[in-house]
Parts: structure tokens; C-alpha cells; sequence
């Protein structure tokens, strides 16, 4: 039976009358890091999701490399000036996959120094990339999102799209296996050109105290209009996790971390690779 259009009115009156009911009782809960499902599930995955589906027409694949339950560790490239590849990631994992599992979030500490943004964060899972929160949340069991490249690969020009950047000392590895949690590389397409970075305005990202500046074919020309993001194509795929409950005992080792490391990033290049042949026009349907 199809819903009609009055159908589908009153049920989004009669939810957002339960969402206010719950948040004025105090009928919802909150994490020690701050993560508040309710307000997410009700607030920002709607929102997302329409950029998701409707802006840029995201495609999903490799889900059921991601486990029902269970601790796991999804590591992804980044890209695109803003980092919204990690807020599509979480609305997609949460939205398509049969456990519709919340991804939690590790983001740099500039993210929880900025007013009402490091509130956002708190609020839908995130917290800061730091060994010691990532292992509690996986020894919590739950699906943690970590993006190694960092400034250096949000922050890239477009000539360098989908190369991915040095991935650090490791650090995502050395949670895992601490924790024995399986590894799920994660390759997105799309990101690179929302926001095609031209050049980087170093001197007023000094002055502003921001890790770049950029300069896009809108930015800053078009003012508050050159922040909307370019309809591009989006694919995403996960791809099979690698397992390191048999390495616990090398989780301070450099050599096996690196290694790691190394196999983590090699399989999201060759996966990107893979995603853009796939992909040929980054703007088509």
C-alpha cells in the first residue's frame, strides 16, 4: 500500500511531538563521551540523509563486511576541504546497514576546540582521536571511524584527488590490536569534488590559525553561496575486514604497526582505484 502524502505528514508531526515530549521529560540518554542517540537519530541523520541520498546520490556497497555486533574498526581515506566524507560515512553505515550500527567518530582536536561544532561532534558519537578513547570505545564493542591521513588529506589540492597521504605513526593500528578488533578499510568516492581545492592561502590560514585556507572554483568568490557543496557522485564500498586478534601481543611493535598500516592503506588506494573506473563521469547519475 503506498502512503499517502497526508500519511507521511502525520507521522512526522506525531515523531517530532514524541522527540519534544522525550527531550523535556529527560527521557533519553547520554554517554560518558557525550553521545546522545536520540537527538542524532532524530536531528541529524534526517538532515544528512538527504544530502546522502538526494545531493549526491551515494552508492553503498561491501556491507556485509561490517559485523551485526561487535567491535570494529573502520578506517577510510579523506578528502574534499570539509570533512563531510566522515558524516556520510556514519549516516550511510547507519542507514543502510542492517543494524543500522552508529559509527563513532575520532576527529582531531580542532574540531572540539570550536564552539558549537565540538558540541555537534560530542552529541552524534564523536570524540577525539586519541589512543585511549578509541580502545575504550572498542572495548565497548562499538564501530569506530578513524581517518589517518588527517588535515593532510582534507586539506590536499585536487590535483592530488584520491592519492592518499602518509597515514601517520600508526596510532589506529596499535587500538586494534590492543583490543583484537578486526581492521574494515573503507574506500569513498565523491568527496574529492564538493569543494575542488585550487590552491591553499597559507599565510591567512596562519592568521585565522587553521591547518589550510582554501580556494575552490566558488570559495570564497561566491561568499556563504561557495560553501554549498558540488552535486558529485558518491561510492562508497567496504572492503573485508583484516583480522588482528592473533597479533595482540605486537601491539608495540613498529614494525608489525607500520606493516599494518601499510596493508590498511594500500587496500583503500587499490579499492579507489577500483571505484573510479566504476565512476567515469564524477558528476553523472
Amino acid at each position: 500500500m503506498v502512503d499517502q502524502p497526508g500519511d507521511v505528514w502525520d507521522r512526522r508531526v506525531a515523531g517530532g511531538l514524541a522527540f519534544l515530549r522525550r527531550r523535556l521529560a529527560g527521557d533519553y540518554e547520554v554517554d560518558e563521551f557525550g553521545f546522545d542517540p536520540d537527538l542524532t537519530e532524530a536531528v541529524f541523520h534526517p538532515l544528512l540523509r538527504r544530502l546522502y541520498r538526494d545531493w549526491f546520490r551515494t552508492e553503498v556497497s561491501g556491507l556485509e563486511h561490517v559485523p551485526a555486533d561487535g567491535a570494529g574498526l573502520v578506517v577510510g581515506n579523506h578528502s574534499g576541504a570539509v570533512a563531510l566524507d566522515a558524516l556520510i560515512l556514519s549516516t550511510a553505515l547507519h542507514h543502510e546497514h542492517p543494524a543500522r550500527r552508529y559509527l563513532r567518530l575520532l576527529g582531531a582536536d580542532l574540531v572540539f576546540r570550536m564552539p558549537l561544532v565540538s558540541e555537534i561532534a560530542r552529541k552524534t558519537g564523536g570524540t577525539v582521536a586519541c589512543n585511549s578513547d578509541a580502545e575504550r570505545l572498542l572495548r565497548g564493542g562499538e564501530m569506530v571511524g578513524v581517518f589517518p591521513e588527517g588535515f593532510k588529506g582534507v586539506g590536499k589540492l585536487y590535483a592530488e584527488r584520491y592519492k592518499l597521504q602518509r597515514f601517520g605513526r600508526g596510532g589506529f593500528v596499535s587500538a586494534a590490536l590492543r583490543t583484537g578488533t578486526p581492521i574494515i578499510p573503507v574506500a569513498i568516492v565523491g568527496g574529492e569534488e564538493i569543494y575542488p581545492m585550487l590552491a591553499d592561502i597559507k599565510p591567512l590560514a596562519r592568521l585565522l590559525k587553521l591547518p589550510y585556507f582554501p580556494v575552490t572554483p566558488t570559495f570564497p568568490w561566491l561568499g556563504p553561496l561557495g560553501m554549498v557543496p558540488l552535486p558529485s557522485k558518491w561510492l562508497i564500498e567496504f572492503c573485508p575486514p583484516i583480522p588482528t586478534a592473533h597479533l595482540v601481543d605486537a601491539a608495540d611493535d613498529p614494525l608489525v604497526v607500520f606493516n599494518l598500516a601499510d596493508q590498511v592503506r594500500e587496500t583503500i588506494q587499490q579499492t579507489l582505484h577500483q571505484l573510479l573506473e566504476r565512476r567515469p563521469d564524477p558528476f553523472g547519475p
